[in-house]
């Protein structure tokens, strides 16, 4: 089998195409290479056999000549983080780009087109159990956007068969964006903002690959969309409880109010933007403190046979060690 993942020299991406060059498929990955991080994903991706090319996913012309021959796609290609470009820039990459890849995946007759989708379709949700079915109220122009690239996938299902999986916060090994945060424990930084008691449903990367796997498989999963989500929900509070035990260290007792915070990095964003900075804090990073997100999983048991399989307190048991090996802690 032939395989595209598109956003592949990201964490996810470049975990799910090691994956399946483990298994001996063929993968070809299109991805960026702004980073450190993307570097060195191309580089292991290679070493294993696998074909990178870089490029972005508005490249219409490089679509056209990858996908000829590809049995199944992955879509994972997303503007998420940055802070620091104006709200076209996410229409460009998360639906014009969508546009581009599922067209190009018809045209080279695919026989199945996974869409990776978002969480952060449902907004800042409240209290409770959400499902595929919860209202759908995206709060920034990252979700705004993945939610209209969803319905523009949904719109071509009568000409390829296709699958879209919301993807919830996820973690492992080869997984830098939670660096911060183990560093800030580590060293006895860390400043919980608010109380800590708002709701995470993270999964951990090996159980993300395997429901992955299942949406490329299961019949039926054809036209559905499924959230994919870990073993059970967790607390900010217990999160960087069980990160701190692991560790080996103690949290501080410290605790700042998040409307304040929150109004920092509104100052923050507006100074930095039209400078085309990144700013150091951004209100999408205190979702972390003020979101709460708790899955009925149901739905993808039904749908795909998947049950998660790891407990977050060992996920990050595998983060740390990873971490350690890599010297980053």
């Amino acid at each position: 089998m032939h395989i595209l993942i598109t956003g592949g020299t990201g964490f996810i991406g470049s975990r799910l195409a090691l994956a399946y060059l483990a298994q001996g498929e063929r993968v070809t990955v299109l991805g960026l290479e702004n980073t450190p991080a993307e570097a060195s994903n191309r580089a292991l991706l290679e070493g294993q056999g696998g074909t990178v090319a870089v490029g972005p996913v508005t490249d219409r012309q490089r679509l056209a000549d990858l996908l000829p021959g590809v049995d199944l796609v992955y879509h994972l290609a997303a503007a998420q983080h940055e802070a620091n470009v104006p709200d076209q820039h996410f229409w460009d990459v998360n639906v014009a780009g969508t546009n581009n890849v599922i067209e190009a995946s018809i045209a080279a007759g695919v026989k199945r087109f996974v869409h990776g989708s978002t969480i952060g379709v449902y907004g800042s949700a409240a209290a409770g159990y959400l499902d595929e079915g919860s209202p759908l109220q995206p709060d920034n122009i990252y979700g705004l956007t993945k939610l209209e690239g969803e319905k523009l996938v949904r719109a071509y299902q009568d000409k390829v068969p296709i699958v879209i999986i919301r993807i919830s916060e996820t973690y492992g090994p080869g997984d830098l964006r939670l660096l911060k945060l183990f560093k800030a424990i580590h060293k006895r930084l860390f400043l919980m903002i608010g109380d800590g008691q708002n709701m995470h449903h993270p999964i951990y990367i090996d159980d993300l690959i395997g429901g992955l796997f299942l949406a490329a498989r299961a019949d039926k999963a054809i036209g559905q969309t499924l959230v994919l989500s870990g073993k059970e929900p967790v607390s900010t509070r217990d999160m960087v409880q069980v990160i701190a035990q692991e560790l080996g260290t103690s949290l501080p007792k410290v605790r700042a109010p998040l409307p304040m915070f929150l109004a920092f990095a509104m100052i923050l964003e507006t100074l930095c933007r039209p400078l085309g900075i990144q700013p150091p804090l951004h209100r999408r990073r205190m979702d972390f403190f003020r979101k709460s997100f708790v899955f009925r999983q149901e739905r993808a048991r039904d749908h795909l046979g998947f049950v998660a399989q790891h407990s977050f307190k060992e996920g990050v048991a595998e983060v740390a060690k990873w971490y350690t090996q890599m010297g980053y802690l």
